[in-house]
């Protein structure tokens, strides 16, 4: 049976003669630690430096953010990443994918220290990744580095320079193109490659319908304005922490109860008659046992893969993504002069924003100012005046004649 170990402590080397430089090396404490052995550079009579060593060195092991302050006004980016992600990332919606980005600021950022967080930098960092991967790694570093501020760890704020932002999509989809991934989603068979016997060779179709739940996600997604991963998550009755349909009062409440609004605004939404006449039936057929989206009885936590395959099988392109099916409700509503103000309160976006993004979609979009200006003015009266230059409001009246 192992011995428990010790745990950090400090020990006396003694003095000794080394053969090698032809020299003898005065007694030293050192820092002992499961088989390791780590200088403290204090002689024999030092002893309350040596103990100090040992302090940090605790410090150091068993609390990063100590550390962090400990060891320097200026720390380490690795350092701050650290102490964000021991705060922060479980607090997230997707810690993996929180952590998966540090991980690549680490590969970069790690050696370097909080001082060196510059506009140039964080360009040379953008230029690396790209623009597109990188402006959301850098808010992640700049969320940290807020953080370690907040902490008290740093002693002003780091400003860190994003690269711009990408212009909106423009891509949405038409009814038709609607309607064939609809119909792949519903046709699309699995296939299956045998590699014995007389029928080893290329894959073969098989009687199984793999992809019918994408064709439910797709009315849901598209006909609420919902975002994937709040119609994956929503439940056909109240669940906790999950939003769910109300199939007798026909509203959506996609926000989980008990749960805080963020950024990400997911308020009440109520259905369509077409669709809410869709989810009973799913419910009562067994098809939506607990979840709106279900596939062989459990729910999907993401529907991208199985969407990818109903794209590829529907002949459409790369850029039809579960997201587009957001912005296709954002446009169709536009397109048929929904209220804005009602649609952008659907949608859990602001009205600026709809206005920005999806207004010029609005038939009646610009049409007034566009009449302005080709409306031909009419024409001016000339001005009556006499022979002596005078109009009739400066022409003396006849009483004061």
């Amino acid at each position: 049976m192992p011995r428990h170990s010790k745990g950090p402590r400090l020990w006396l080397q003694p003095e000794r003669f080394d053969e090698r430089r032809g020299m003898r090396n005065e007694a030293v404490w050192v820092i002992r630690d499961r088989g390791r052995k780590i200088s403290t550079g204090c002689g024999a009579h030092a002893l309350s430096a040596a103990e100090d060593a040992l302090r940090d060195y605790l410090v150091q092991k068993r609390d990063p953010e100590a550390a962090a302050k400990a060891r320097s006004d200026d720390p380490l980016i690795a350092d701050i990443l650290a102490i964000y992600l021991d705060h922060k990332a479980d607090k997230q919606k997707r810690p993996a994918e929180v952590r998966a980005r540090v991980a690549r600021l680490l590969a970069w950022w790690g050696t370097r220290r909080c001082s060196e967080v510059r506009p140039s930098t964080c360009q040379a960092y953008a230029k690396e990744r790209g623009d597109g991967a990188a402006r959301r790694e850098l808010e992640d570093l700049r969320a940290a580095l807020r953080h370690g501020w907040k902490e008290r760890i740093l002693a002003n704020p780091i400003p860190v320079e994003l690269p711009q932002a990408g212009p909106p999509r423009e891509r949405w989809l038409t009814r038709s193109e609607v309607a064939r991934l609809l119909w792949a989603a519903w046709t699309l068979r699995e296939k299956q490659k045998r590699h014995r016997g007389d029928n080893s060779g290329p894959a073969l179709e098989t009687d199984r319908r793999t992809a019918r739940h994408v064709a439910r996600f797709i009315l849901v997604a598209l006909y609420t304005g919902t975002r994937a991963g709040a119609v994956c998550s929503a439940a056909i009755r109240p669940t906790v922490g999950h939003g769910f349909v109300d199939t007798e009062r026909g509203v959506f409440y996609r926000r989980p109860p008990g749960t805080r609004e963020t950024k990400k605004r997911t308020p009440p939404v109520g259905l369509d008659a077409r669709l809410l006449a869709h989810l009973r039936r799913w419910e009562a057929k067994g098809l939506s046992k607990s979840f709106v989206v279900e596939w062989n009885g459990k729910p999907v936590e993401r529907v991208h893969k199985a969407f990818r395959a109903v794209r590829e099988a529907a002949g459409l392109g790369a850029d039809v993504t579960p997201h587009i099916l957001r912005h296709t409700a954002a446009t169709w509503g536009m397109q048929n002069r929904a209220d804005p103000y009602a649609l952008s309160g659907m949608l859990g976006m602001t009205l600026e924003t709809l206005q920005n993004v999806y207004g010029h979609h609005h038939p009646d979009h610009n049409r007034a100012a566009a009449a302005a200006i080709a409306l031909r003015p009419k024409r001016e009266r000339p001005t009556d005046t006499d022979r002596n230059g005078r109009t009739e409001q400066e022409r003396p009246s006849a009483k004061a004649q």
